[in-house]
């Protein structure tokens, strides 16, 4: 069974953030992203090129590595499947809504139909890259993270908190670009190498610096579990 603990406050909490950035990574993966860089690099030349779902995307993997580390893998893997059926949930919803009968364009306060179904309505090809890659890669990441705990005997989070997340990153990156862009687009191989390193550098950045925040978060759940579980005992 699950730990009961991921009722508390910190659970729900990191339950929360992983579920608002996966939907925000959702609505917001239709903006392409262009950061210049201070030097050339292989591939993608003077700057990185990224959906605008990357920021939110990267912080799910912080929220499962936090949940992870502090209920066990089982819980993770609970998240993260549950994850997976409510994109499904939230692509029912959008679609729903898109093709639902609406008032004429010209009613007042009306949206321009065409801008929302744009806006929302992601292509057939991104909506299957973007769920191929994510119950893949976070299934990984939960898996790698345990594996690389049981080896250290539970020490060096950040190794685990790294290491899974870079390893499940570049699979996320690869399976997006090479089934949405590539095997169900129309995007050149080379074109893609391109999308995939822009996309995997910015990636494993926020990996690197979210590192801190994952000992602060764990540090301070557990050491409120601590407190509660003093309280507790002293009744």
């Amino acid at each position: 069974m699950s730990d009961p603990r991921a009722a508390s406050p910190w659970g729900v909490g990191l339950v929360a953030l992983f579920v608002t950035a996966l939907v925000a990574a959702q609505v917001t993966a239709a903006k392409l992203l262009q950061f210049g860089l201070p030097v050339d690099l292989p591939l993608v030349g003077g700057a990185l090129v990224l959906p605008g779902a990357a920021l939110a995307y990267a912080l799910t993997f912080f929220a499962s590595d936090c949940y992870a580390e502090l209920y066990g893998r089982r819980a993770a893997t609970v998240l993260v499947n549950v994850g997976f059926v409510m994109n499904l949930v939230l692509l029912a919803l959008v679609w729903s809504t898109i093709e639902a009968p609406a008032l004429p364009a010209s009613a007042p306060g009306q949206v321009d139909l065409a801008a929302f179904r744009s806006v929302l309505g992601a292509s057939t090809s991104i909506v299957a890259g973007s769920l191929a890659a994510y119950v893949v890669s976070q299934n990984w990441d939960v898996f790698v993270f345990h594996r690389i705990r049981e080896a250290t005997g539970g020490d060096y989070l950040w190794l685990r908190n790294l290491g899974s997340t870079a390893t499940s990153q570049l699979i996320d990156t690869a399976v997006f670009v090479g089934v949405g862009f590539v095997l169900l687009g129309s995007t050149t191989v080379e074109t893609a190498l391109a999308l995939v390193v822009g996309q995997y550098l910015f990636k494993l950045g926020v990996a690197v610096l979210d590192t801190p925040f994952v000992y602060a978060v764990v540090a301070l759940a557990r050491s409120r579990r601590d407190t509660e579980s003093m309280t507790a005992w002293a009744r």
